[in-house]
């Protein structure tokens, strides 16, 4: 049985820094989705790295040249990735950003109901718990 394709929120081309010593900036096809954005290393979409919301703490550094919109992508372990798109292109950053607190926000409404599910299950244990020293 074949699984549904996950829905794409933005899909094009976005340039990203390298991590070498000469931060060469290299053309990148990328694809944002309700939980990850995928950056391809060629057209053909062979080789793909995945960078999962979960992993993704903000969205940083939003800075506008004449040409280029630059961004930095900060992960939960400190990393910082940067992007940059031409100016004149729909706003990247921002479908990001909100792919991210759309993300956010469905963990804390699925963490809320497994606390709810939890009390539900076992009523009056959250009394006992909070008298514990």
């Amino acid at each position: 049985m074949k699984m549904p394709a996950e829905e794409i929120l933005k899909e094009g081309d976005l340039e990203k820094r390298s991590d070498s010593f000469l931060q060469f900036w290299k053309k990148k096809t990328c694809v944002l989705t309700r939980d990850s954005l995928n950056i391809y290393a060629d057209v053909k979409r062979s080789k793909v790295k995945e960078l999962k919301l979960q992993s993704i703490k903000k969205v940083d550094c939003v800075e506008r040249t004449d040409k280029f919109m630059y961004f930095t992508i900060v992960t939960k372990d400190k990393r910082e990735i940067d992007f940059r798109y031409p100016a004149e292109q729909a706003g990247w950053h921002a479908e990001i950003t909100m792919a991210l607190i759309d993300y956010q926000n469905r963990e804390a409404v699925q963490d809320f109901k497994s606390r709810q599910d939890n009390e539900s299950a076992f009523p009056g244990q959250e009394k006992r718990m909070a008298r514990a020293p």
